[in-house]
């Protein structure tokens, strides 16, 4: 992967996390037993605020107050919108056609949660949205607050500052300033996933969601600077993916290793030093591939400084365990977008557990949980 500078901001290893979805779930939790007074309304007056600063973007555009800079990303954006529609087949709505200045470096902070001796992460439950593996706050205050409560109940945890989400289309989605800090590449690929999310969402299921739409986003990405005329990036892409491979087998292989210690239900003591010599391997194997390849991830850094845990695992395996499986899958349909649409769509019809053990591999078994 390239560094912070690169087009794509970071490698997508560490932008799709800090990027993930809280999807309409921490929207629509009113009336359902362990949501709380107070995450309703967190939730309520957060997507609030989002909705009043949506602006049109043509009207951004158009505005000579607007900076040049913006107005070049948004000319951008506008054409990767309509890229999405009339190339990918996605929908074609009124969601990423305004832009809304939320004036904070992230819209919402997502809580990722796993017992102190599983990689299985804590599932909430939401009306719409089903479960998800996280949990998301539009206040960083209140997710940290919400995340020092589980670590007293034991859990391992992580919290993650996500500069977009999804409503699954039950709102217009603006794109919002968070998502500026991205390069060209990464801003149209997180258009992309973002409304792959609406075009296909099994409920309860975050693995198959986010590897489906991680899946649309990278073959999106791929077409798109064929389109644009940027098919030159496309050898630097590959390069990046090639490296992203690399260290997600490193971190399944550690996710592995720690589910095999787990399940060995050998006394607390052991666990803990058996976790703790697991967790020191995998962050000096990561350091190793930064020095091999002169590189830096900086999410995996702060990992590292702040104490790897099973909910920073977890929080991956959601996103890229069942991405080769989609992968071949995408293959399979010749390639082509809606004969994959239709074919995931189908899977999505299967039994959690049936869905899993076709597309996702035994390393993904353990979020069909």
């Amino acid at each position: 992967m390239l560094t912070e500078t690169s087009p794509r901001g970071a490698p997508p290893a560490v932008t799709d996390i800090r990027r993930a979805r809280a999807l309409l779930g921490v929207l629509l939790c009113a009336g359902l037993s362990g949501c709380g007074t107070s995450y309703v309304m967190q939730a309520a007056s957060g997507q609030w605020h989002v909705s009043h600063e949506r602006v049109p973007i043509d009207k951004v555009i158009e505005d000579p107050a607007t900076g040049e800079e913006l107005r070049q990303r948004l000319i951008l954006v506008r054409e990767a919108r309509a890229f999405a529609t009339d190339e990918l087949q996605l929908p074609d709505n009124t969601s990423y056609r305004s832009y809304a200045d939320i004036h904070r470096p992230y819209v919402v902070w997502n809580v990722v949660a796993t017992p102190e001796f599983s990689v299985v992460p804590k599932h909430w439950c939401f009306p719409v949205a089903g479960c998800v593996a996280y949990r998301g706050y539009f206040h960083e205050a209140s997710a940290r607050k919400f995340a020092l409560q589980l670590r007293k109940q034991g859990y391992d945890v992580a919290v993650e500052g996500v500069p977009a989400y999804s409503t699954l289309g039950k709102f217009a989605d603006p794109v919002l300033s968070s998502m500026m800090r991205y390069g060209d590449d990464e801003l149209a690929a997180t258009i992309f996933h973002e409304l792959a999310h609406q075009k296909l969402y099994v409920k309860d299921d975050s693995a198959f969601n986010e590897a489906f739409a991680t899946t649309v986003e990278e073959v999106g990405l791929e077409r798109w600077l064929i389109h644009s005329g940027a098919a030159a990036r496309i050898a630097a892409l590959r390069t990046e993916e090639a490296r992203e491979r690399e260290l997600m087998q490193v971190l399944a292989q550690a996710r592995a290793r720690l589910s095999t210690l787990y399940a060995s239900q050998a006394p607390a003591a052991q666990l803990r030093t058996g976790k703790a010599d697991i967790l020191a391997s995998l962050a000096a194997q990561i350091r190793e591939l930064e020095r091999r390849d002169g590189l830096s991830y900086p999410l995996y850094d702060d990992w590292i400084r702040t104490g790897l845990n099973n909910a920073h695992l977890a929080s991956v395996a959601t996103y890229y365990d069942c991405v080769p499986g989609f992968r071949r899958l995408l293959e399979k349909e010749g390639n082509d977008l809606p004969r994959f649409y239709a074919a995931a769509a189908t899977l999505g019809q299967l039994p959690k557990s049936e869905r899993h053990a076709r597309l996702c591999g035994a390393g993904a078994a353990a979020q069909s949980e």
